[in-house]
């Protein structure tokens, strides 16, 4: 979270390769726009494609597998979830489809942390948009069966307030035009 405290992000050097990264998003941005007026299908061909392979793939890691036609199907709304694994592949299509739709009308809120949360697990039993209620380590399990400490996250009953300090700690360095100058 300290990317986010004030004065952090102007302290960062700006280095050629970070330019040329930023002169190319640009010009891709150019590109984007039109692909959108002439070939409007093939930017949505290309969507489909990446909320595909983004949805097996985040939850491959995360140890939620299921077959590429099945995942295609529960993409296209085709199925409808026949087990746990499905049932958590549906509400990441739902949540990927929400941001696709709707991300410049989505505020930067822990509100809106919550309700995407919520909406991922929907087709499950699991209880969802709420923070955690416990605390966790992020591990990994070597094969011997070795667990490593990855990471510590906040602990939970720090994590709402984190979570506003996070969320305006961003607001403020996305928006300096609006942060009272005073504070």
């Amino acid at each position: 979270m300290s990317s986010f405290e004030p004065g952090y992000l102007e302290r960062q050097p700006i280095t050629q390769g970070l330019l040329r990264v930023i002169r190319s998003i640009g010009e891709y941005r150019g590109r984007e726009a039109l692909y959108q007026q002439q070939s409007p299908q093939v930017l949505e061909n290309l969507r489909q494609a990446a909320i595909i392979q983004s949805t097996e793939a985040s939850n491959r890691l995360e140890g939620v597998v299921a077959p590429l036609d099945r995942i295609k199907d529960l993409v296209a709304e085709k199925t409808t979830p026949r087990n746990r694994s499905e049932q958590e592949i549906a509400g990441y299509r739902q949540v990927l489809t929400t941001i696709h739709t709707r991300y410049a009308h989505i505020p930067f809120t822990p509100g809106v942390v919550l309700q995407l949360h919520r909406d991922l697990y929907q087709y499950t039993t699991s209880e969802a948009g709420r923070w955690k209620p416990v605390d966790n380590e992020i591990t990994r399990v070597e094969a011997d069966g070795t667990r490593t400490l990855l990471f510590t996250p906040v602990p939970a009953h720090a994590t709402p307030d984190a979570m506003e300090a996070l969320h305006d700690r961003f607001n403020r360095a996305l928006h300096p035009e609006t942060t009272n100058r005073s504070s």
